[in-house]
């Protein structure tokens, strides 16, 4: 048997299947230098990466807690929102319990200080004894007795509620606006009517008769009636002096001055307001008292249209009106003590019935009956809408206290006895219209 030495080739010896020669080390070398720069960068890396991280992780934290404080601020505001509106909501009930509350106590004292009115009268007394003619001892109860010393003040403060309540209602409707006030002044002539307005207007002819007609939503009017636009109290006065000079006048044996004619002065007050729920499109104008397919005369500083009232800008609009009637009754006569004949007697006969008609007709209101008689004479017939239904009606009696005059004194006061038990009806809703009418007569 043989034996072989096995050696390594010339140049080099092998170490686990590596080359242990001048060429192999280089190669081993180099490779742990690579593998020695790579470690090193893969440690700077994940230096660079967790510094990266930890910045990162920090911010992130800041605002993850700047987050949560806005949250938690969000919150509490909301917190603190629901128990303000929660708050707000228990005041506004609180408020409406209190307002239903007042309101009751409002109706109710209204209510007990007119019962406490019609109980608090005053009377006076009438007494006269005549040689010849029999005892007179009447009493009459009325609200206020003024005597004949009482001053002008006095009789307007009693009044002065009344015009009071006629623009109130007009505020309530529409408290940003103004209203317009025209005026109209005629009187009723031997029953007929005349408009001092056109007379005191040199381009109408005077004289013109005019008649009262019903309106299709039941007012009373007459057709083709002056009415004169007025802005001042200063208007309004010199207007008024103005007509009270075209009325009627002749001397009796009584009064150097009388008046033969009654006298009525309307003052209305009309303003825009917006409309709650109509049929009308949107932006018509629900018209007042004025229309009517007759028509009216305008003076002519005013013969135009009135000014249209403006439309809210998304919305409908409707005109509402306060009528305030000024009454100047001429005074029942007795012919045999004002002396009159011929013309003036036959004024007094139409002042007598006319007076007369309006006594019936208050004496039908005050009992209720079924018929009023208003178109017994035009007197009545154009008062029609301020002596009945939702009127509030104020009578002034201006009487005498001389023996000589007990006649008429007496037939006064039994005219203010039946206005005084005059009860007015409940209001009349007849759309598209919201009126309030006041009335005042004096008898003279």
């Amino acid at each position: 048997m043989a034996c072989y030495e096995m050696r390594p080739p010339s140049g080099g010896e092998f170490n686990n299947g590596e080359a242990r020669g001048p060429i192999g080390q280089g190669f081993s070398k180099r490779r742990a230098l690579q593998l020695q720069r790579q470690s090193r960068k893969l440690k700077q890396d994940v230096k660079d990466f967790r510094s990266s991280f930890l910045g990162l992780w920090s911010s992130w934290q800041a605002q993850y807690q700047e987050h949560l404080s806005d949250m938690a601020a969000a919150v509490q505001r909301a917190q603190l929102g629901t128990e303000s509106l929660q708050a707000c909501q228990s005041e506004v009930h609180r408020l409406q319990l209190s307002l239903k509350e007042m309101d009751m106590c409002y109706h109710l004292e209204k209510q007990k200080r007119r019962e406490l009115h019609n109980t608090v009268v005053e009377t006076i007394l009438v007494q006269c004894d005549r040689p010849g003619h029999p005892l007179i001892n009447k009493t009459y109860n009325f609200e206020r007795v003024y005597g004949p010393a009482e001053p002008q003040t006095a009789v307007f403060a009693d009044v002065c509620p009344l015009l009071t309540s006629l623009l109130d209602g007009l505020i309530s409707e529409n408290p940003s606006g103004s209203p317009n006030v025209d005026v109209s002044i005629v009187e009723v002539y031997n029953n007929d009517i005349f408009d001092l307005l056109a007379k005191h207007n040199s381009t109408v002819l005077s004289g013109v008769k005019g008649e009262v007609v019903t309106t299709q939503d039941g007012w009373t009017e007459v057709p083709l009636l002056t009415h004169r636009v007025v802005t001042s109290v200063l208007e309004f006065v010199e207007l008024i002096h103005g007509g009270l000079q075209l009325r009627e006048r002749n001397p009796t044996l009584v009064h150097a001055d009388s008046s033969r004619s009654h006298l009525i002065i309307t003052v209305t007050l009309t303003a825009a307001t917006s409309l709650a729920s109509t049929d009308q499109q949107p932006g018509q104008i629900l018209p007042g008292k004025r229309r009517t397919g007759t028509g009216k005369r305008w003076s002519p500083a005013q013969q135009a249209s009135p000014e249209p009232i403006p439309m809210e800008p998304a919305g409908n609009m409707k005109q509402v009106w306060s009528t305030l009637q000024l009454v100047d009754l001429a005074g029942s006569e007795c012919a045999g003590v004002s002396g009159v004949t011929g013309l003036a007697l036959r004024e007094t006969s139409f002042i007598n019935r006319s007076l007369s008609a309006l006594a019936d007709v208050l004496a039908a209101l005050s009992e209720r009956r079924g018929h009023i008689p208003y178109r017994n004479s035009k007197l009545t017939h154009l008062l029609q809408d301020s002596i009945g239904g939702d009127a509030k009606l104020l009578v002034i009696l201006c009487v005498s206290s001389g023996q000589k005059h007990v006649v008429e004194t007496l037939q006064s006061l039994e005219f203010g006895t039946r206005a005084r038990q005059v009860k007015q009806g409940r209001v009349r809703k007849k759309p598209p219209h919201s009126q309030r009418r006041e009335l005042c007569l004096s008898s003279a």
